[in-house]
């Protein structure tokens, strides 16, 4: 993986999991693991580093990311430092009711599905070294505010993730976090959408990453397929490499209509089945692109 590459989001039943110790603070938090921003406190070098990566990214997206994105990304105007939350909530409480809020890191699931059902979004407050700017172990606020908050300024994408939020307890009770959560993964992390102008990106995973924001949309080697709800729910994933493969939506409606379909039987079906791993094609794929399956 290269350039600005993270291992991306929040993503239920392994976004609150970690490899190795997590490194926000968690002695102050609340109850719903909520911080204040220390925003007072960033340093001048820490708003020199999000400019940078700001400007690395902003120079891809007319090329690479949905119209919404680019057009969400630029109303917010936080070219020149990191973001101020307060100042992004009364924009945002205005467009769509959301607003967000600082975390130290990765939260439990549970909490997590709460504060999307209500309209809240968990931004980890603090920025990556210098050292890192080019891998990142968890996600910062860099990861999480770039790729995540702008969209969630479009009305049909924030319902989306309140809709996902509340789908949160059911899987919990059908111990079927792990299917709920590749529907978190192949759409609000590394989800397409198919847009006049070819496909373009708005996963928060993809965007906030320079490598995979190309290797998305140009490169041979991932499969592009479009997007069925049973056949995403029943995809493994990689956390370790770029995708294998992409789900590609034609609108924001259609993903949205997706969350209103009932779960709990695709649930019982699927958790007999075997899993698709992350680099399959099966019969009945509707195939934009077949990958030629070279690893990056």
């Amino acid at each position: 993986m290269d350039s600005q590459a993270t291992k991306a989001g929040n993503p239920p039943s392994g976004g609150s999991r970690s490899s190795h110790k997590l490194r926000g603070d968690y002695s102050a938090i609340s109850p719903d693991y909520s911080v204040e921003q220390p925003f007072e406190h960033y340093t001048d070098v820490e708003h020199d580093r999000w400019r940078r990566l700001y400007g690395h990214q902003m120079a891809l997206m007319p090329r690479y990311a949905a119209n919404e994105f680019v057009a969400s990304i630029e109303r917010l105007d936080v070219a020149g430092g990191i973001p101020d939350f307060q100042r992004i909530n009364q924009m945002l409480g205005t467009l769509t009711g959301f607003k967000i809020i600082a975390v130290p890191g990765l939260i439990p699931d549970e909490k997590f599905f709460e504060h999307l059902a209500n309209r809240r979004f968990p931004i980890t407050w603090w920025i990556r070294e210098e050292s890192e700017l080019d891998y990142l172990e968890e996600p910062d606020v860099f990861h999480d505010f770039f790729g995540h908050v702008p969209l969630l300024a479009h009305p049909v994408f924030a319902d989306y993730m309140v809709e996902y939020g509340k789908a949160g307890p059911g899987a919990a009770r059908m111990n079927a976090i792990p299917l709920l959560s590749r529907l978190y993964w192949y759409t609000i992390e590394f989800g397409l959408i198919d847009t006049a102008e070819g496909l373009r990106a708005f996963g928060a995973g993809i965007l906030s990453s320079k490598g995979e924001t190309i290797y998305s949309i140009d490169s041979d080697a991932p499969n592009r397929i479009r997007f069925d709800l049973e056949r995403v729910l029943n995809t493994e994933f990689r956390i370790d490499a770029y995708q294998e493969t992409y789900f590609v939506i034609d609108s924001f409606e259609q993903m949205f209509a997706e969350t209103h379909k009932p779960f709990a039987p695709l649930y019982a079906r699927l958790q007999q089945q075997t899993p698709h791993s992350a680099n399959a094609i099966l019969p009945g794929d509707s195939v934009i692109h077949r990958g030629t399956g070279a690893r990056v």
